[in-house]
Formats: C-alpha cells, structure tokens, sequence
C-alpha cells in the first residue's frame, strides 16, 4: 500500500500528464479544429465549460493567494477570469518557474547563512583564544620588565654605593698613609735626636775614664771625709734608659710599617674585590638591560597583535550582525516559506490542470 506522499506524488504527476495533454487539446489551433468539426451546440457547452474552468481555477487561485499572502496569486487568479487561456498558462508556468527559482534561491541562501554562521563562530571562538593568550602574555611581559626593571635599579644603586665605598676607603687610606709617615718621621727624627744625645754622653764619659786612668793623685792622701773621684754610676742609666726609648721608637716604626703594609694589602684586595663587583653588576645590568629590551619589544608587538585581535574580533562581530539581518528571518521562517512555496506551485498546477480540463473536485480529494 503506498503512503501518502506517494499517493500524493504520484497525483501530482498524473496531473502534470494531464495538464500537458488537456494543454495540447486546449491550444488556439485545437480550439479552431474542434470549431470546425464539432457543431454550434457543441461549442456553446464547450463555452460554458471554460467558464467554469475560469472560475474554479481563479477562486483555487484566490484562496491560496489568501492563505500564503502572495499578491501576485491574487492578480493572477484576476487574470485567469479575463485573459485568454493560453496567456494564462503561460503566466502560470512563469510564475511556477519564478517559484521554483526562489526556492532554489533561499535553499542557497540558508545553506550559505548557516555555513557563514559556523564559520563566524569558529573564527570568533579561536580570536577570543588568542586574545586571552595575548592578554596573558602582556601581562607577563609587563610583570617580567617591572621585575627587571627593579633589578637594573637596584644592581645600579649598588654599584653607586660600591663606588661611594671605595671612594671613602680610598680618602682614609689616604688619611692613613700620612699618619704613617708622619709617625715614621716622627720615630726616626726621635730615635736621631736621641742617638744624638746618646752620643754625647758616651762620647764626655769615654773622654772622662781616659783622663782618670792616666792621672793619678798627687801629694799625701785625701783628709779624711772625702772620697775617692769615681765615675759617675748614673750615667750608664741615663744612657740606658735613652738607649732603650731608641729601641722602642725603632719597635714603633716597625709596628707601623708593618701596620701600613697590612693596611695596604687590605685596601688593594678591597678595591680589587670591589671592582671585580662593580665589573659583574654591570654584565648583569647589560644582560638584564638587554633582556628587559627584547622584553619591550615583544611587548609592543603584542599590544599591536591584541589591538588587531581586538579589531578583527569587532571586525566579525560586525559581520555576523549583517548575517543575523540577512539570516534570521531565512533561517527562523525557512520551513514555513519552503512549504508555502510549496502550496503555490501545486495550487498553480491544478490551476492550469483544472484550465486544462481537470476534474476540480478530483484534484481537491488527491490533494
């Protein structure tokens, strides 16, 4: 048993058949032959019945022009009243073909609609992706320079105070070194001044023990109550005692020098140390200078990237709001359009069917 739409599509080209067989029975020449042949009553029953027909396809005509709200319909189905047959079915057929173009037309249009949706989404989707990953990476960018930038800051301030250190190491060595000459100046003007010194008494009491060990006393022994002219026994502290502030001035000078010696030494590893800092500090700040450089650069480009992204995501933000006005009402009425189209062309061939001779209440059943 067949369905239905079979039914249905197999009536609708049964009347397709009969349409181009009524059509070729109906045309001016049949028309003129069937005058010739048939008699006067004939042709009187025959007017009759293409009356009918008229008025039976323009009120088919009128009634789906009715219902789809199709202008066109409602003249045609005006039209079918008052023009010749054979100018009627070739309206009907125009528009039967016109019909069928703007299906074809909107099947096109939806399709291309809802291609250029998916496609809008997918692009948008992956643009708001990038942004997000071109957002991120700013943000590092910007955090990675602060960072640097608070190094190179710091490693230069550093360095600043390395050099201000250095400097006053530098004034006090010198400071020193001049308290050690003037303290070794000091030492051995004293230990000259004492050797000096010294000299003399060594010098008066050598000359004194001479004079006494080659003269000796004349006349009778001293009275009693005077004693014997001996050396005198505190002149050898004296000379001690001078002898030993010589040896303690040069212990100073000694004590200074190696002192100055040691002073030095430590200054110089000081401002060895230090320059091999300020030397390091420096490569770092040149490595970090060059670093947070590309990192500027990087930064540009990526402001430059989301500044495009951000125009390309407006870009087809902009286009699918021209689908969305060229689209929606395809896409939201597409069904309904389709099938109104649909009644239309069939309401048209049986139209022309029922012009051409069809059975009305025959195609109103079938349909």
């Amino acid at each position: 048993m067949l369905s239905g739409k079979s039914v249905k599509k197999t009536r609708q080209l049964e009347i397709e058949a009969c349409s181009k067989a009524l059509a070729v029975l109906s045309s001016d020449d049949a028309h003129d032959l069937f005058t010739k042949t048939f008699n006067p009553a004939f042709m009187q029953k025959d007017g009759v019945t293409r009356s009918e027909r008229r008025n039976k396809a323009s009120a088919l005509l009128a009634n789906i022009a009715k219902k789809v709200g199709n202008p066109r319909l409602a003249t045609l189905a005006s039209q079918v009243k008052l023009d010749a047959f054979t100018r009627v079915k070739k309206a009907i057929d125009d528009m039967v073909s016109q019909l069928l173009q703007e299906k074809a037309d909107e099947i096109k249009h939806k399709d291309f609609c809802v291609e250029e949706f998916n496609t809008n989404q997918l692009q948008t989707e992956k643009k708001e992706r990038h942004k997000e990953d071109l957002l991120a990476k700013i943000e590092d960018l910007e955090l990675t320079i602060k960072t640097l930038t608070d190094a190179i800051a710091s490693l230069k301030s550093e360095i600043q105070e390395m050099q201000v250190q250095m400097k006053r190491a530098g004034e006090d060595r010198e400071k020193e070194n001049k308290d050690f000459q003037q303290t070794v100046a000091d030492q051995r003007a004293s230990q000259k001044l004492l050797q000096s010194a010294l000299s003399v008494l060594k010098g008066f009491y050598e000359k004194k023990a001479a004079f006494l060990q080659r003269q000796e006393p004349a006349g009778p022994p001293p009275p009693p109550g005077f004693k014997e002219y001996k050396k005198n026994a505190a002149a050898g502290g004296v000379m001690g005692m001078i002898q030993q502030i010589i040896n303690d001035a040069k212990a100073m000078e000694a004590d200074a020098i190696r002192a100055e010696e040691d002073a030095q030494k430590a200054y110089e590893d000081f401002v060895k140390e230090t320059n091999a800092s300020v030397e390091s500090k420096s490569k770092d700040i040149a490595n970090k200078s060059e670093e947070k450089a590309k990192g500027e650069g990087d930064l540009v480009q990526a402001n430059e990237d989301k500044e495009s992204t951000l125009l390309e995501l407006e870009q087809l933000s902009n286009y699918n709001a021209e689908l969305h006005q060229s689209c929606d009402f395809i896409v939201k009425n597409f069904e309904i359009r389709q099938t109104a189209r649909d009644e239309e062309i069939e309401a048209l061939k049986q139209a022309k069917a029922i012009l051409s001779g069809a059975d009305f209440e025959a195609l109103l059943q079938a349909s």
